[in-house]
């Protein structure tokens, strides 16, 4: 099979188009990456060459050693994936030490996978290992309203996770562990790449201060409605503080108590404190 027939590409591209249409990649920003199963790249291998040259992640994940990924090429647009993909998207392989990548498909004018490469893969390594394989998609994106939030919350796990669950009421079943947030740092390095890590290790979406959102989940549609809840959420939020700088009523504490018995959830106790 011819790599663009397959379903797992076809999802990817589906998706990156998605982000785009919601404006959210603006340029080249945002990164999608995708853990392709075994099965898959089997699929393809007919399609794939495998004489590129060996270059470093710019980390160390032996947890993902004789892995392929597909992911988006660094400096292109979401614009274009469903238009060229063979010029903005790419299919890697992990050697057997979890330290350098080879592209065997795509980016055929040249050019390397996305600059977010080493947070993109230290994530997978630790959702891989929490979720025992099950998670496969890792997403960032310059979500608008998000990104505002990050300019006057304060940037802590308990102020977004619940200002934001007390937007939708659907918010605290989509993502009932919570939201992680990472201060400013500079993007596409190691340090940004650990730190968010760590936050994965407890939740499924970190908010990038006055960058975006990085979320993960098992598959393209669940990740992106993820990504889409968090951002409407953040956007019913703007629209409120635009209206008026307090709430009249909100969602309280044993409400959401109440949500989490009536759908099956379990939520942190830490995000359920009285308001004043």
């Amino acid at each position: 099979m011819k790599v663009l027939e397959a379903s797992f590409v076809q999802g990817f591209m589906r998706m990156a188009d998605q982000g785009w249409l919601q404006g959210w990649h603006e340029r080249n920003g945002g990164n999608l990456s995708y853990r392709i199963r075994p099965e898959e790249i089997e699929s393809v291998r007919e399609d794939l060459k495998a004489d590129g040259e060996w270059k470093p992640i710019g980390t160390r994940v032996p947890g993902l050693a004789g892995e392929y990924f597909l992911v988006t090429g660094s400096g292109k647009f979401f614009s274009n994936v469903l238009r060229d993909p063979e010029d903005s998207i790419c299919i890697l392989e992990v050697d057997a030490a979890g330290e350098n990548y080879r592209i065997l498909w795509g980016l055929v004018n040249g050019g390397r996978p996305t600059s977010e490469l080493p947070s993109h893969l230290m994530n997978h390594e630790v959702k891989k290992q929490a979720t025992n394989g099950a998670y496969r998609v890792i997403y960032h994106a310059h979500t608008t309203n998000v990104i505002a939030l990050t300019f006057v919350l304060p940037l802590t796990d308990e102020a977004f996770t619940r200002e934001l669950w007390e937007m939708a009421t659907e918010c605290p079943v989509v993502f009932p562990d919570g939201i992680g947030v990472v201060p400013w740092m500079v993007p596409g390095g190691r340090e940004i790449a650990v730190a968010t890590s760590e936050l994965m290790k407890k939740y499924d979406v970190a908010v990038w201060a006055h960058h975006g959102l990085f979320c993960a989940g098992p598959d393209f549609d669940i990740t992106f409605g993820l990504a889409h809840t968090v951002e409407k959420s953040a956007e019913i939020l703007v629209k409120m503080l635009s209206m008026q700088p307090y709430k009249r009523q909100t969602i309280t504490p044993d409400e959401f108590r109440a949500l989490a018995k009536d759908f099956h959830v379990t939520l942190p106790e830490k995000f359920l404190y009285e308001k004043h």
